[in-house]
């Protein structure tokens, strides 16, 4: 591959501006969460969610243990938790005491400020060597919140957000624990 082809990969899906999600995980002894912009639907019947979390991230370690998640979809006006849950890291703060959250399936944290959610119960975990994995949800509920209609968060609108942690900063590869 060319140095400047991942520059313009970039380029040419930046007009796509994706939506952001903040995605919650819990294993029976840590919470976590983070922003993610990879995400998408992975299959109609049975309603699949496809999330893709960087190895550097808190929510990636705690995940690989974890059988639920949570997807949240923030509007425009939740900047302020897409700083928190994009800017912060886990590794140094509890995320889950500066916010309102109630535990949901697996007592993965359901941020009460955002309504707009998917649960999902994880299927499978691809690891295809790069810097994210890809967790495979089957949808066991989901939230279209009150109106007015969600106007998300996209990527454009987050990047003044610096991360808590940077792609480069890798763990060594731990084994996933397997979904029930």
């Amino acid at each position: 591959m060319a140095a400047d082809e991942p520059d313009r990969m970039a380029a040419t899906i930046a007009p796509l501006d994706q939506a952001m999600a903040i995605i919650t995980t819990a294993t029976n002894e840590e919470r976590a969460g983070c922003l993610i912009g990879f995400h998408a639907q992975g299959s109609i019947d049975p309603f699949q969610y496809a999330l893709w979390i960087s190895k550097a991230n808190h929510t990636y370690r705690v995940g690989l243990h974890a059988e639920h998640f949570a997807v949240h979809f923030p509007s425009i006006e939740d900047h302020d938790l897409a700083e928190l849950f994009g800017g912060e890291t886990g590794d140094e703060i509890d995320k889950f005491e500066l916010v309102d959250w109630e535990p949901g399936p697996g007592g993965v944290p359901l941020l009460q400020r955002l309504p707009h959610r998917l649960l999902g119960r994880r299927v499978e975990l691809f690891d295809a060597g790069g810097d994210h994995v890809c967790v495979l949800v089957e949808a066991i509920g989901g939230s279209g919140g009150p109106t007015p209609p969600l106007r998300p968060l996209r990527l454009s609108d987050a990047t003044d957000i610096t991360p808590g942690h940077e792609a480069e900063e890798r763990p060594e590869p731990q084994e996933p624990a397997a979904a029930d």
